[in-house]
């Protein structure tokens, strides 16, 4: 499973990836962030999930940098942020942590949506 970004043609960096920067440039390629760390921007835990995600749930913005990926020598955007689950209550702002796969981020079976209807997979990320 890949966690992918999407770079466009104006050298913006997006996640998730649109049909359209937020310029108006058209994507020219992806980026699979689950091959890289990322730096703890801020994060907080919330008591009060939605049917089927555990509780407390950790969350945290989290900054990739991906300029080796985009090391084409023109002046382009080389980090992009995302919202993420993290493992544990372990990380604090500042912290390096890398994405770790996960068969269910939340129980299939819980709210309205019919279990088979979605991918209920993804990555959790924890301290490195």
């Amino acid at each position: 499973m890949t966690m992918e970004a999407t770079r466009y043609d104006d050298g913006t960096i997006s996640y998730p990836g649109h049909p359209r920067s937020r310029n108006g440039a058209e994507p020219v390629e992806t980026i699979d962030l689950s091959e890289y760390t990322a730096e703890v921007v801020t994060w907080t835990t919330s008591t009060a999930t939605p049917p089927g995600v555990r509780e407390p749930n950790h969350l945290a913005i989290v900054e990739f940098d991906v300029s080796e990926a985009v090391d084409d020598g023109k002046d382009a955007e080389t980090s992009v942020r995302a919202l993420v689950q993290l493992t544990n209550d372990d990380a604090e702002t500042g912290d390096e942590v890398e994405p770790v796969y996960t068969e269910e981020l939340r129980e299939p079976g819980a709210g309205i949506r019919e279990p088979d209807s979605q991918d209920w997979d993804g990555y959790r990320f924890e301290p490195v």
